[in-house]
């Protein structure tokens, strides 16, 4: 396991047991990012980086009892934590790194990724990967449930001009990793930026 997977599994074991506790009042923005991907019944979908899946019930809910929900996570803590809640039920988990992830090219309809951007070690590299596993057309999420500036002064730091999800930095980071990015939204109450399958 490499030094930047190891510092991940760190962060986020540490944070597992109280995660949930700490940001109690994130679901409506979460099902609002789900309903933006526009994922329709018996669609095939993935939470990258799935943490305590939290995205899980709404993207269930979005692809109906005949679609397919997958939520991936390289923190085993994470995923108890997601068990615990009662999410497994609403997807498959998988302990797996978004880099390196056992599926099928082309086998998914879209990707939601809350968080993940700022964690990815490689992130051009990490993006191709998730626009391998997605058909041509098919839609990646990144999401958190607040913008860049309240998640900055929550982390008490200013944002700087090399910040990865600024658009400036993120729409040519998509571009070259196999993406088109439609939409983006950077506002206190969430982040949210669409991109598109290219090819």
């Amino acid at each position: 396991m490499s030094d930047d997977h190891t510092r991940v599994q760190e962060f986020f074991t540490a944070r597992a047991a109280d995660w949930d506790r700490r940001f109690p009042d994130d679901g409506p923005a979460y099902a609002a990012a789900v309903a933006e991907l526009g994922l329709r019944e018996g669609a095939r979908v993935l939470d990258a980086g799935c943490g305590t899946g939290r995205a899980l019930p709404p993207l269930r809910a979005a692809v109906g009892p005949s679609g397919t929900v997958l939520g991936a996570d390289l923190t085993p803590a994470m995923l108890r934590e997601a068990t615990r809640a009662g999410r497994g039920h609403d997807g498959t988990l998988l302990l797996t790194d978004v880099s390196a992830l056992p599926l099928r090219s082309g086998s998914l309809d879209a990707v939601f990724a809350a968080g993940l951007i700022a964690h990815l070690p490689h992130p051009a590299e990490n993006l191709r990967e998730l626009a391998r596993v997605v058909r041509p057309g098919g839609v990646l999420a990144l999401f958190h449930p607040i913008g860049r500036a309240a998640l900055a002064a929550r982390q008490g730091r200013s944002i700087t001009p090399d910040d990865l999800r600024a658009e400036q930095n993120l729409r040519p980071l998509l571009t070259g990793s196999g993406w088109r990015m439609t939409s983006y939204v950077d506002e206190d109450a969430r982040f949210l930026a669409l991109a598109v399958r290219a090819g």
